[in-house]
């Protein structure tokens, strides 16, 4: 199966399915320039590539246990078990993979040339000069987030003394207050182990070998360029949206979608612009306080709706009596929804969302503008860039425990389906901008282009 004259790549995913999913994507590119290529993963998170590898059969995987740590449960992988917290001792465990990596490293017939690993993997620059080849961090995340953390770390006494903190000498100096720090920041203690390690980590990243962002010139290109001045290199790579790129359709469609969704069905059935898609990411679930609140709001907004609601243990229930009052003008779906597909229905006008990272890019390939409820880890630094940078965003709420007033609530809803005019129009160019990116010419194609000349030069070295 491997071949000593094609250049060998070591991808190392962080487990988390927002981390996973964008550099399985970017694997998928690059497989599609005959690179011998090795993923690394634990065996419960084995069935997220099942895609990936049916798809391409050359790429092989590294199969390690998943090291134990005193504050992850035995049988634990996945940071969607865990939540945002989970990933101090994720991160923490994972370095335990150092000696069995080179090990597996040094009994190879050929062996990598480059490790590109996730940016929450900051040690795997250590790994990599050790082994002697070069390390790539891939950020599932925007470009302004690196530069919020490089500062926040520089000028820490500072930073964690101030209620608003003013990032002077990025681009447009972002304000933030303290609450609106990333939570890897704001949970950082100092001389804790688990904090000096993570922020140990992350110090790494911009001094490994390239950076790739899954990100596009026209959302982020000044965050992109100051990164490349404060490294001190040009190997910053934006190819974002990842998911998008190499296609030429102006919408994608969501894995194991069926025809008969009805969902969309329902959507079918609303006139254009109309609906309101509200959705919140896995990891951090409303309460049932929230969620009262958000659905006396959406019931007050008078607009239409389509609300997704997860399931199960720790997630807070939807009012009594409330699917009753709004039948006909909202639909509820409990569990999974097509989120890709009801994006891109004419149907929905807006999305209201926590602004993680992965969402954000779906929405902006969509078109349709977002109303804002950032929570945690960096949705506040996303939330900034749609809304103050980009201007294709409202925000109608913020934090992860703020209980919105459902009047004020649904006043902010229905203000911005009905009169936020601009903003829908900028959301409909930034689309087109995202669009012309990932094909052929755009700087999202070139990038990856000139990435991948890059990593074919390392096996002529």
């Amino acid at each position: 199966m491997y071949t000593s004259t094609s250049t060998h790549l070591l991808i190392f995913p962080y487990p988390a399915q927002g981390h996973m999913l964008a550099l399985l994507d970017l694997t998928h590119h690059l497989s599609l320039h005959n690179f011998t290529i090795t993923i690394l993963v634990t065996p419960k998170n084995l069935p997220i590539l099942t895609p990936l590898l049916n798809s391409h059969p050359r790429i092989q995987t590294l199969l390690l246990p998943f090291p134990s740590h005193p504050s992850i449960p035995p049988g634990v992988e996945n940071v969607k078990e865990l939540g945002n917290a989970g990933n101090f001792p994720v991160m923490s465990a994972l370095v335990k993979l150092f000696d069995p990596i080179i090990h597996w490293f040094h009994s190879h017939p050929n062996p990598p040339v480059a490790i590109i690993s996730d940016f929450f993997l900051g040690w795997t620059l250590d790994l990599a000069r050790h082994l002697r080849i070069i390390r790539i961090a891939f950020f599932s995340v925007s470009a302004l987030l690196p530069s919020v953390f490089d500062y926040c770390w520089n000028h820490f006494h500072d930073v964690k003394s101030s209620s608003v903190v003013e990032l002077h000498g990025l681009p447009k100096s972002p304000i933030f207050k303290q609450e609106q720090l990333p939570s890897v920041f704001r949970r950082y203690k100092e001389s804790d182990p688990d904090s000096e390690f993570v922020k140990d980590c992350l110090l790494k990243n911009t001094l490994s070998w390239g950076c790739v962002f899954n990100s596009f010139e026209d959302l982020e290109g000044e965050y992109l360029d100051y990164l490349k001045t404060k490294i001190g290199h040009s190997r910053v790579f934006g190819i974002g949206p990842i998911s998008l790129l190499g296609t030429e359709s102006k919408s994608a469609n969501d894995p194991n979608l069926s025809p008969n969704d009805y969902s969309l069905k329902w959507l079918d059935r609303c006139p254009d612009g109309s609906v309101l898609y509200v959705c919140f990411g896995s990891q951090k679930p409303l309460t049932s306080e929230q969620m009262k609140a958000l659905a006396l709001g959406l019931e007050k907004s008078g607009i239409l709706f389509l609300w997704v609601v997860k399931m199960g243990e720790g997630y807070g229930t939807i009012p009594e009596g409330f699917e009753e009052r709004v039948t006909g003008r909202g639909l509820i779906v409990k569990g999974w929804a097509p989120q890709v597909s009801i994006l891109n229905h004419k149907a929905v006008g807006g999305f209201l969302s926590h602004c993680g990272w992965n969402s954000v890019l779906e929405v902006i390939v969509s078109g349709v503008m977002v109303l804002g409820w950032p929570m945690e880890a960096d949705q506040f630094v996303n939330a900034r860039l749609l809304v103050e940078d980009m201007g294709v965003a409202v925000r109608v709420c913020e934090g992860a425990d703020s209980v919105p007033d459902s009047i004020e609530l649904g006043r902010v809803i229905s203000q911005a389906m009905n009169q936020c005019g601009e903003v829908r129009v900028r959301a409909k160019e930034l689309k087109e901008k995202a669009l012309a990116a990932v094909k052929s010419g755009g700087s999202s194609a070139k990038d990856l282009e000139r990435l991948v000349q890059e990593l074919k030069n390392l096996q002529d070295k």
